[in-house]
């Protein structure tokens, strides 16, 4: 789609999939759950402090709102509290984790289905935004981010879900396989008719 690259963020971090451990002394998430689970709150909080930006962010994708997106990913982190005897030492924590997030933003999408559904503020896509503008172009760039972030809201979550791991959370198509348990192909697949689906909301139809 033409222009869709330059409404990607550029200033979030990349999420990965690897087991934390970037030094001597420094424990992995997978240990960290299961300290949790024997009773360490420092654990538990040493995991939000790690995570608390990813989660955050991806439920801003999924689900177009800072402040239910805040909720989701605070519920994520008690969700894995309580769910951390289920957790298997061998299993990478992130697709587990991201699972919680996903499984919380499709019960709050159908709850909202059925309510009066909340507008997208711009202040929900500012970090969309470049820095190096002028006012009347960070302005133009508002209207044409906002109008992405309602675009995507109107796509099925499976649409919403790959484009938001790929371009929002700089993700390659590996990392997105391990984490939702998918062929790479599938994933490579499900972006391509997922950013035609968005084009044609956004009034276009690139690929």
């Amino acid at each position: 789609m033409r222009e869709f690259a330059r409404y990607m963020t550029q200033r979030l971090d990349n999420a990965g999939l690897s087991e934390r451990d970037d030094g001597p002394g420094m424990v992995t998430d997978s240990a960290l759950v299961m300290n949790m689970h024997n009773g360490d709150k420092n654990a538990f909080r040493q995991l939000v402090e790690r995570h608390k930006r990813m989660a955050f962010q991806t439920a801003l994708g999924l689900v177009g709102n800072r402040d239910d997106a805040y909720d989701i990913s605070q519920e994520a982190f008690l969700r894995a509290y309580r769910s951390s005897g289920t957790y298997k030492s061998d299993q990478p924590f992130l697709p587990w984790f991201y699972t919680i997030i996903a499984n919380l933003a499709r019960t709050w999408l159908k709850k909202r289905s059925v309510a009066k559904s909340r507008d997208v503020d711009l202040d929900d896509v500012e970090y969309l935004m470049t820095s190096d503008t002028t006012p009347e172009e960070e302005y133009i760039r508002g209207e044409e981010i906002d109008l992405l972030r309602k675009s995507l809201l109107k796509l099925p979550f499976d649409d919403r879900e790959i484009i938001t791991l790929h371009h929002f959370r700089n993700m390659s198509y590996d990392e997105i396989a391990e984490l939702l348990a998918i062929p790479r192909g599938t994933v490579m697949s499900r972006l391509y008719y997922a950013r035609k689906r968005l084009a044609r909301l956004m009034g276009g139809d690139h690929g």
